[in-house]
């Protein structure tokens, strides 16, 4: 049992470095009361599997069924917006269970097949040119803004029918929905304005595809509408869960798999070696050792034992990806960053009926990333040592990489 271990998760100490915190408690406490946040931390990697594999057990409507409030606490005046933030929450498709989760997905599945998702390589190839032509034009970049968040923005929303001029303004909201897994006390006023701009934006693409759908998602949305799957709310923040969820966790894939590279040379002058040959490998070890997101969320839905501890109805549960991923039980030398592991069986994409539905895509994108570095700037470093992430329990995100290769 550990005794001694602080309970705030959004120190800059557990923020910088998740894997130490977590790893002390995969190690001694793997199924961890939070007392602070009145929460289950559960952090080894056959947990997490088995977790999200009895979805019964485990409800994925969170902001529907809990009662309590928000952790960290908010700003008592903010209340009524936290009172939105459920409601906008919990009309996700991520936020039910079956039957209406899988119906749901049924609809959502249809766009986001791996076959359809692979069909956009060349469109990411193409995107990939252009970017790092710029940046070479330039003689350095940062990484975050100039590769990892315009990459998948792009591809994101030109999936979404979003005119090239808009594309920056949407970005801007989704920066304001990421708010939703920070601990800042005023966190709710940027999060509900990136959540009643983005349905402002969305709303009237809905209403243009429900008339004259197109090859897009949003009328793939739209005709789920038409058939009684999806109320309209519930199309609205499901695009803009899509537009999230589809660039978010790709720009930190990006940005933390670059960052291993630069941080293990070894590995970096292994993929230079045979970029195309190991692109696949390595992007799944990317995915393994610096996951793009850190922590999923369940409420449970009866009592259940667990390692000798009991969950009883209506806790709430985190399960941590990062510290799974690293678990030595899992994955042998787990600290490792090593291009040619095999097997690797990673959870960076859940598991389960939850299972992302943007993995295929987030691959293809993380997969021609890494190969044209490797291909085009063989002598890649970071400007600085002094790297900072946002301070999220949700996700691993980088707040900027300065990087050269001369």
């Amino acid at each position: 049992m550990v005794t001694q271990i602080q309970g705030d998760m959004f120190t800059r100490e557990v923020i910088a470095d998740p894997y130490a915190y977590y790893g002390k408690l995969r190690d001694h406490d793997p199924v961890h009361w939070n007392e602070a946040y009145e929460l289950w931390v559960v952090t080894r990697y056959d947990d997490l599997v088995w977790l999200t594999r009895h979805h019964e057990l485990f409800s994925s409507a969170v902001f529907r069924n809990d009662p309590r409030g928000p952790y960290p606490a908010i700003d008592e005046s903010d209340l009524g917006l936290y009172e939105y933030v459920k409601n906008y929450q919990a009309d996700q498709f991520i936020q039910h269970d079956r039957p209406e989760h899988l119906e749901m997905r049924r609809v959502l599945h249809s766009y986001f097949t791996p076959k359809s998702m692979e069909s956009w390589r060349p469109f990411v190839q193409a995107a990939v040119k252009e970017l790092l032509d710029a940046a070479e034009a330039k003689g350095e970049i940062d990484v975050m803004r100039d590769l990892a968040t315009p990459l998948p923005v792009l591809v994101i929303a030109q999936m979404m029918g979003v005119p090239a001029e808009e594309r920056p303004y949407v970005r801007e909201l989704a920066e304001k929905l990421l708010y939703i897994g920070r601990g800042e006390g005023d966190r709710m006023k940027p999060l509900t304005e990136g959540m009643r701009g983005m349905i402002e934006y969305v709303e009237p693409m809905v209403e243009r595809r429900l008339v004259d759908p197109g090859d897009d998602f949003i009328s793939v949305l739209a005709h789920g509408e038409k058939k009684g799957v999806f109320t309209r709310h519930e199309v609205l923040v499901n695009a803009s869960l899509l537009l999230l969820a589809g660039h978010e966790t790709t720009i930190n894939l990006i940005c933390n798999g670059t960052l291993s590279f630069i941080r293990n040379p070894d590995q970096w002058a292994l993929l230079k070696q045979d970029p195309a040959g190991l692109a696949k490998s390595a992007t799944e070890e990317c995915l393994r050792y610096d996951s793009p997101v850190k922590s999923i969320q369940r409420i449970a839905s009866q009592d259940v034992e667990m390692r000798g501890k009991t969950l009883r109805k209506d806790d709430r549960v985190r399960w941590f990806i990062s510290s799974a991923n690293r678990d030595p039980d899992a994955f042998p030398h787990p600290e490792a960053f090593d291009i040619t592991r095999h097997p690797n069986q990673h959870v960076a994409f859940g598991s389960g009926t939850h299972h992302c539905l943007g993995a295929t895509l987030a691959r293809v994108e993380g997969q021609e990333v890494f190969k044209a570095l490797a291909e085009r700037f063989p002598n890649l470093q970071a400007k600085t040592k002094d790297l900072e992430y946002q301070p999220s329990i949700t996700f691993r995100s980088l707040k900027s990489l300065p990087v050269t290769w001369h």
